[in-house]
């Protein structure tokens, strides 16, 4: 009797003993911190200064018009940080690339596969233990798809009824060096492609009372900002937009503990543009107003703090 009671409370300071370690033990596990990122977001900006090509202040040219539009959507394709303005593309930092397609023939964007982002919306992240160490001055990121709104005048008479109105109008505008789509929205309206479109093809809708008006078209001009254009060309028909980090360069070290957010503010100002053949700066499709071009004027990024 005496040698069973012995064994019982022996093997119940054991039990107890193991519970307090395991309590201690498991109540002392610190959780692994989480890895640091480098996380990048659109700004749409219709204030920023609006660039050509070559990354040069430009107003809009004689006889033509621009307003900024109303953005619902942007997408990109590419993105590279260089860490001069002698790094060729391709020879920096690559740190996306959108998938691509040869279902219609030559290579394309796959629209199907697309990313699109709200202005102020991560677009992308990776951590920060993937991006090469390295001191970066130069962000250049490929756009591939738009969908905003724009305002259309309509100053004609339909059926014998006098129109003089201002209307919404959405556009869906593939910027991309060449897109494979097989279908896609403009609002509320599907368009179905099933092929490759080239640089410059868009989608329409507007609604006019009670009645919806959807079309395609092509602008035959992309313009794509580059500041750096005489140092590190860009491939004629893309849309790799150039751009300095503001106030310094990004470094990386690999030893980050925390987010890096940078900021890719792009310039729609005034960046849909049109023939103003009616010279009242107001876009008037019906009276042959053709849109001339739909690129981004400029690129800025931020590092934010």
């Amino acid at each position: 009797m005496i040698h069973s009671t012995k064994l019982y409370r022996n093997s119940l300071f054991i039990l107890l003993t193991v519970s307090i370690f395991s309590a201690a033990h498991f109540g002392c596990k610190k959780e692994k911190p989480a890895e640091a990122k480098l996380i990048f977001k659109f700004k749409l900006d219709s204030t920023q200064v609006r660039l050509n090509n070559f990354g040069q202040p430009a107003s809009i040219p004689a006889g033509n018009a621009g307003q900024s539009p109303i953005f619902n959507g942007i997408s990109a394709h590419y993105i590279e940080m260089a860490p001069t303005m002698f790094t060729q593309i391709g020879q920096g930092a690559i740190l996306y690339h959108q998938a691509e397609t040869t279902t219609g023939g030559a290579n394309a964007i796959d629209h199907s596969k697309a990313v699109i982002r709200k202005s102020g919306e991560t677009f992308f992240e990776i951590p920060i233990k993937d991006v090469p160490p390295g001191t970066y001055e130069w962000l250049r990121v490929s756009l591939a798809y738009q969908n905003y709104n724009v305002k259309l005048r309509i100053d004609t008479t339909i059926a014998g009824f006098p129109i003089n109105q201002f209307f919404d109008a959405t556009i869906a505008s593939f910027v991309g060096f060449n897109t494979y789509i097989t279908n896609f929205n403009i609002n509320t309206k599907n368009i179905t492609v099933n092929g490759n479109k080239k640089q410059g093809f868009w989608g329409f809708e507007t609604t006019v009372y009670s009645m919806t008006i959807a079309d395609t078209g092509s602008a035959p001009v992309t313009t794509v900002p580059n500041p750096i254009f005489a140092t590190s060309p860009i491939p004629p028909g893309s849309c790799v937009v150039t751009g300095a980090f503001e106030n310094s360069p990004l470094t990386i070290t690999g030893n980050e503990t925390k987010d890096i957010v940078v900021e890719v503010s792009l310039s729609i100002n005034k960046s849909f543009e049109w023939q103003d053949k009616n010279p009242n700066g107001w876009w008037e499709p019906l009276k042959g107003e053709q849109v001339v071009d739909m690129g981004l004027r400029g690129l800025i990024p931020r590092i934010q703090q």
